[in-house]
């Protein structure tokens, strides 16, 4: 055998031998599909804040109540909330994005349920996916808005927002319900 030759059949072997270890080698195995991420609870669905319907007269609301003075800019409506006599629960508030919310207010226009707005306290660091998958659960199109989250569904506006600037280690997440026709609020009184 000349040199050549050897040379080809070292090559030869090498490759065969490289082959062979590369079968024999463990093969790395595909990656698992991340797991879906847990649905939200109940308490996400807005729904959960209304313990009496629009247009509910005061007295027929399930709750003992005291009343509440807001003071607001002129930027938030400030002549709208002239209007509105708002109460808060003296009992507990339903829960909420998993929390009992910081304020959960019931306002009322000419003596009719009008308005319901609840505030929950979220960590600073989470507020913005929190808020996010809330708002996609509301809008049931996964695309909420940077800035806020608003719609209706079935007489109902809501709008939903988070505080701006956090405070401390928490921010602020604020969501508001009205009545969204006036028939709410003219609705016959209960016998």
């Amino acid at each position: 055998m000349s040199r050549s030759s050897l040379r080809c059949l070292r090559a030869a072997l090498a490759g065969t031998v490289l082959a062979l270890v590369a079968c024999a080698a463990p093969q790395p195995k595909p990656s698992a599909p991340a797991p879906p991420p847990p649905p939200l609870d109940a308490s996400y669905d807005w729904h959960v804040l209304l313990i009496a319907s629009f247009g509910s007269v005061l007295k027929d609301v399930p709750a003992t109540m005291h009343e509440v003075l807001l003071f607001r800019d002129e930027a938030r409506g400030a002549a709208a909330a002239d209007e509105l006599e708002c109460y808060a629960v003296d009992s507990k508030p339903p829960r909420f994005i998993a929390r009992a919310p910081a304020e959960y207010l019931l306002c009322f226009k000419q003596d009719r349920l009008s308005r319901i707005e609840a505030t929950v306290r979220l960590p600073a660091e989470e507020a913005v996916k929190i808020f996010a998958d809330a708002c996609g659960l509301w809008a049931k199109n996964g695309q909420p808005a940077a800035e806020g989250c608003a719609g209706s569904d079935r007489g109902i506006e809501f709008t939903g927002h988070l505080d701006s600037e956090p405070t401390g280690s928490d921010t602020a997440m604020t969501l508001q319900l009205d009545a969204a026709d006036s028939s709410a609020e003219h609705a016959p009184e209960r016998q």
